[in-house]
């Protein structure tokens, strides 16, 4: 890893065990570099999974067989491999991930189906099958290593791993939640822009695992974004082993089901907002809050306008109190709004009422705001009561140089 983030967490948080997860990580040697970079996940027998995936076309065949594999609702491992992400390679590339899928269905005894492949890294170099091959035999063989490891064996860019933990009372029983990923450039809310991976001792029904991460995905995955670009590997994996010894969801309804949902929504939106913290070359973190929009949806693409903004994130970057750019974006999202009702604010101060920059405006207090870390704008539409709120960061002379160079 590069450079760590300035906006990233002191240190990796304690996660807790998750009762039939086992991680072991290996060198698979993808990229030419001097690490880990293969993440192996085994899952107890009778681990149910649920899963959302990209919506760029250009997929990689990782996403593609994933996405008829969380059909059947079971899971009993996962790879993950960084450096390369065998996007764009055609049938070789299927080949290689389902080599993959059979080594390990072979080792565990299960089906081939049930083993879940991602890769991250250079689109368009099909994955090596016999790097595939000896990296994933290293890793079935290795020996069991920590959160941390496992989250840093998967990043490419990333300058920090990312792991978050929440817990929840579930049928009288306490279950855990824990998960990590990958993610600091090609960030875009068109699922989620990175790779990700929960996991919870929770027993629960695959169709019920689903709404939960699909639902939970809108207000955490979907709602960041670095640089508008959206991957074209992008998964976000939930598992649940059933070994916690409640009784299986199967509804919302069922005592603890909204417990265990808050517990996956904490976690997801901490690891969406921990990837924005790690954009590439950011030096802040950008909340941003749109009110009084027609609806939710408006509300989401006035914000997602606002954030996407090389103009807006530059102006950050460089602690200007442009308010005039928000303004630009909001104008430019192609949803409804009057310039004549419109306000907008840095932190709690407002800055524009009513189309008109506010009598008693002081840029001081606006100014100070904007020297922090954490930076927060909002716009305030005056038409209905639509809400959203998206979370970004600026954009630095780093993102250029990380990137003008990714492939050396």
């Amino acid at each position: 890893m590069t450079t760590r983030s300035p906006l990233a967490p002191a240190a990796f948080p304690a996660l807790p065990e998750i009762a039939g997860v086992t991680r072991r990580v290996a060198r698979a040697q993808y990229k030419n570099w001097d690490r880990c970079d293969l993440t192996y996940v085994e899952l107890a027998p009778g681990t149910t999974v649920a899963g959302v995936f990209t919506r760029n076309v250009c997929c990689s065949s990782e996403v593609e067989l994933g996405r008829e594999q969380v059909k059947g609702g079971k899971g009993r491992a996962l790879i993950v491999n960084a450096g390369n992400s065998n996007a764009f390679t055609g049938y070789r590339g299927r080949e290689a991930v389902e080599q993959i899928m059979a080594q390990v269905a072979v080792h565990l005894g299960c089906d081939a189906n049930e083993v879940f492949v991602s890769s991250t890294g250079v689109i368009g170099v099909p994955l090596p099958k016999d790097k595939a091959r000896a990296g994933v035999d290293a890793a079935l063989n290795a020996q069991p290593c920590s959160w941390e490891a496992a989250a840093g064996t998967i990043g490419t860019t990333d300058t920090f791993a990312k792991g978050s933990a929440a817990s929840a009372i579930v049928g009288g029983k306490t279950v855990q939640v824990a998960g990590i990923v990958k993610g600091s450039g090609m960030i875009a809310p068109d699922m989620a822009t990175m790779l990700g991976y929960i996991f919870t001792d929770a027993a629960i029904a695959p169709a019920l695992l689903q709404e939960m991460l699909s639902e939970a995905t809108g207000g955490s995955f979907n709602s960041i974004t670095v640089d508008s670009d959206t991957s074209t590997s992008d998964t976000v994996l939930l598992f649940a082993t059933g070994q916690a010894g409640n009784a299986t969801l199967t509804t919302r309804d069922d005592p603890g089901a909204d417990a265990l949902y808050a517990a996956i929504r904490e976690v997801a939106l901490d690891l969406a907002q921990q990837v924005v913290r790690d954009g590439e070359g950011a030096s802040k973190f950008i909340e941003i809050q749109v009110t009084g929009a027609i609806s939710d949806n408006s509300a989401k693409r006035v914000a997602l306008a606002i954030a996407n903004s090389p103009l807006v994130k530059t102006a950050i970057a460089g602690e200007d109190a442009n308010w005039g750019r928000v303004v630009m974006a909001v104008g430019k999202a192609g949803e409804p709004a009057d310039r004549d009702k419109l306000a907008i604010r840095f932190g709690d101060h407002w800055v524009a009422k009513d189309g008109l920059p506010v009598d008693s405006y002081d840029e001081a207090p606006v100014a100070a705001h904007l020297k922090g870390q954490d930076v927060r704008i909002g716009a305030d539409l005056g038409l209905g009561e639509g809400v959203a709120t998206v979370w970004t960061c600026d954009l630095t002379h780093g993102y250029i140089s990380i990137n003008a160079d990714y492939r050396s």
